[in-house]
């Protein structure tokens, strides 16, 4: 754990503290366990928009894609035409291919990664409300599924599945981005493309398999968002969520320069951010405040990045 992860943690231990003293139910059994339902669900799209900015890019189609394929995993259980393994299966390749075409269009058809995912934001949407003709996608009244729901939506001597999941996929994605030769090309690549170009990676590769990583973290992430809302409103399902999984990287220390980060810096930005909003919901700010206080989050994390980037620049020069 470096320095920036640390005072994250502190920083988390501290807001904590302070809302447990101003509010005693935030330490209640069942606060803490909805908290931690969130900060699993959240926390697995947010270890995929890590993996893109990391590779110096950004992916702002992440709620549009949960909607999308959270309305299609729904019909698919719901139509009981095909189990529902082979309808998580088929959204998550579909979570993949939607990545790969993003990778293609970024580093074929060399297009910036923001204009790609704006697009892909806006059409994943329209498809998702063209789909369901604009209605209300959820699970037919009176329908039951207790294998998926018990995986998906259950506890384990209280601990949720979600966060369970969680930390499956976050010790697997500490192994592939740190302990492996991909995770080695993707900070090189993330921090000068060319001169990794040059040194032989082949970084259009290394940078499709960032957005494949992320938007198949997301196809996972959607189905266990769907099995948690259990209906799906197109229009609305997902809104804004690309914005909590970037200032939970950001938070995490990951730089919108790229070329740094760290998986246990996202799980703790993630964590942070949930305790924020649970600190919004406990202490009675209105909850349209919410949004204020995921933009001063991202703003603040971007302050200390530069900060922190102006500093190391300065230490480096007197240094040399």
């Amino acid at each position: 754990m470096n320095r920036k992860d640390l005072g994250l943690l502190i920083l988390i231990l501290v807001v904590g503290t302070v809302v447990a003293i101003i509010n005693p139910r935030f330490l209640s059994p069942v606060n803490l366990s909805n908290t931690a339902n969130l900060i699993g669900l959240f926390g697995i799209f947010a270890l995929g928009q890590a993996f893109v900015i990391i590779s110096g890019g950004i992916e702002l189609s992440v709620g549009s894609i949960i909607a999308l394929l959270g309305v299609i995993f729904v019909d698919l259980v719901s139509l009981g035409t095909v189990n529902w393994s082979v309808a998580f299966a088929a959204v998550l390749a579909l979570g993949c291919l939607i990545g790969l075409v993003h990778g293609l269009l970024i580093t074929k058809a060399r297009l910036q990664p923001f204009v790609v995912t704006l697009c892909g934001l806006l059409i994943y949407r329209g498809v998702a409300r063209y789909y369901t003709d604009d209605a209300t996608a959820g699970f037919p009244f009176g329908a039951s599924f207790p294998t998926l729901e018990w995986l998906v939506a259950g506890r384990f001597y209280g601990i949720p599945h979600s966060l369970i999941a969680f930390i499956i996929i976050t010790i697997i994605m500490a192994v592939v981005l740190h302990r492996s030769v991909f995770g080695r090309y993707l900070f090189a690549v993330g921090k000068n493309e060319e001169a990794a170009r040059y040194s032989g990676i082949h970084t259009s590769r290394i940078i499709t398999a960032a957005y494949v990583i992320c938007c198949g973290l997301t196809a996972v992430a959607a189905v266990f968002i769907a099995m948690y809302t259990r209906s799906i409103s197109p229009s609305s399902h997902g809104n804004f969520y690309e914005l909590y999984a970037i200032a939970a990287a950001v938070l995490g220390g990951c730089s919108l320069r790229g070329g740094e980060g760290s998986i246990i810096g996202v799980v703790l930005g993630t964590v942070l951010l949930q305790v924020l909003q649970n600190l919004v919901n406990l202490l009675g700010i209105p909850s349209s405040l919410n949004f204020a206080v995921m933009g001063s989050v991202i703003l603040l994390g971007v302050l200390a990045d530069q900060q922190f980037y102006r500093t190391r620049k300065s230490v480096a020069r007197a240094a040399g």
